[in-house]
């Protein structure tokens, strides 16, 4: 027979205090339900001695110290788990908000994930293409990776990822089971809005389970939605032999949820006025990426988080950085171009990159081609700082051929609609054709076999003539 607590001894924001609690476990969920008919749903933060400390999801409105029975359940939070879950739109903590019939659940899982043995972990190979020349020439997602995406405030992150998930998947080539899972913290309604019609005016819903964390919806909430969408992820990938690729957007918003609650609790606050356990939360969900033996499945993430006044050494990028395995890093001043997408490729980098290109995964050249690449446009930052200084006349020739390159490189590379798809081979091929606007003794990144077969200097002079 389960146990009824009557009342409340006190309630601080999401956080209410029980007292006279026996049995209790942190992480335990609890059921409220005020004035006998309204119910929520709670998770225990806290202990100490008869006392739990208890987040409510829905938060506290409505609520008095004499008005609510709680009720404690035995059991950590768990979310039923099927593959009906594509196709469907959840909202924060798994439950439907598209309207149709609730899901029938095969399994339920612990959202926290179960503790996984490092030698259990397979090394990440093989990439995802996602049809941007930016990610997918210079900056490769690898499968099984964690590839964060730095952005700020008014750069367009939700359409890059947008983007992503319209046009991600493992290949032409390949007939591997691939699904996306979306979770969105803290969006406005209007950019939900925008997540949705994209993705049914595309076609790619059926393969999306989407999770939305609206900015009204509670704070608490927020520090649900990443957990139960990696629950299903893994779900997916380790149980169903899926490639499955994660969005997490924005890691910002969960961490501000984060600090806000933290403060609620009278914690004493870290770097910005964040817990002082931010690492180790965000640790907890980064490391929910990859490939484990036994399985043909993987989980890849890309979690997009806007850096507060663009700066890169905020905690939340600086930390971020810390767990992951690279970042692509959005541009003010390419945005400003109207670049899109705005992807800086000087600070971005896939530290896994080299392991999952190259001959037998996109081609031989992609890495020579890569390296010469961030060479060149390093170059062209060079010769703009010293346009600036001196004139662009008094350049040297060499000089005026890397900031011809450099405009080309920006506007023809980096640049291109959101509806355009390109393929591996598209991407090398024009990266090849940007490189001929600079003189063969310049390309000293690149093999001399695979530039005798690649660079075509002739074929360029001819076709432009």
């Amino acid at each position: 027979m389960s146990i009824q607590y009557l009342g409340l001894s006190e309630i601080n924001g999401p956080l209410v205090v029980l007292e006279g609690v026996q049995d209790a476990a942190y992480e335990e969920i609890v059921e409220i339900t005020i004035d006998g008919k309204e119910k929520r749903i709670g998770r225990i933060v806290e202990i100490y001695e008869d006392r739990a400390v208890i987040q409510v999801f829905e938060g506290s409105q409505n609520m008095s110290l004499g008005n609510a029975h709680t009720q404690l359940t035995g059991h950590p939070m768990e979310i039923g788990l099927s593959e009906e879950m594509l196709g469907r739109t959840f909202d924060g903590i798994g439950r439907p908000i598209d309207g149709l019939s609730p899901i029938k659940a095969k399994v339920r899982r612990n959202i926290n994930g179960q503790p996984l043995n490092p030698v259990s972990r397979k090394y990440p190979r093989n990439y995802i293409r996602t049809g941007i020349s930016a990610i997918d020439g210079l900056t490769t997602l690898i499968r099984g990776q964690k590839l964060p995406i730095f952005s700020g405030n008014g750069l367009p992150h939700d359409h890059l990822a947008a983007q992503i998930v319209r046009q991600a998947s493992l290949g032409s080539d390949s007939d591997e089971k691939f699904a996306i899972v979306f979770a969105a913290m803290g969006v406005k309604y209007d950019v939900a809005e925008y997540f949705i019609r994209t993705f049914e005016e595309s076609g790619v819903s059926d393969h999306v389970a989407m999770f939305l964390n609206l900015a009204n919806d509670p704070v608490v909430e927020r520090l649900i939605t990443p957990k139960v969408a990696l629950t299903v992820a893994e779900y997916l990938a380790f149980e169903k032999d899926m490639h499955i690729l994660v969005i997490l957007t924005d890691m910002t918003s969960f961490a501000e949820a984060m600090r806000e609650v933290s403060s609620s609790k009278g914690e004493i606050p870290s770097r910005k006025g964040f817990p002082g356990y931010l690492y180790s939360e965000f640790a907890t969900i980064y490391e929910r990426a990859g490939i484990v033996h036994g399985s043909k499945g993987s989980v890849t993430q890309i979690p997009i988080l806007t850096m507060p006044n663009d700066d890169i050494t905020h905690p939340i990028p600086d930390l971020t950085g810390y767990i992951t395995e690279g970042q692509i890093v959005l541009d003010r001043s390419l945005h400003g171009q109207a670049i899109y997408p705005p992807i800086n490729i000087l600070p971005s980098l896939s530290r896994l990159m080299k392991d999952g290109i190259g001959e037998g995964y996109t081609r031989k050249d992609h890495q020579d081609l890569a390296n010469q690449l961030f060479s060149c446009y390093a170059k062209v930052g060079d010769a703009r700082a010293l346009a600036s200084v001196i004139g662009e006349d008094e350049l040297s020739p060499i000089d005026k051929k890397y900031l011809e390159f450099g405009k080309a490189f920006e506007t023809q590379y980096l640049h291109q609609r959101e509806t355009e798809n390109r393929s591996i081979e598209e991407t090398l091929d024009l990266g090849w054709k940007l490189l001929t606007i600079l003189p063969k003794s310049e390309l000293d990144r690149v093999n001399t076999e695979i530039l005798d077969e690649f660079y075509k200097a002739d074929e360029a002079s001819a076709e432009a003539e």
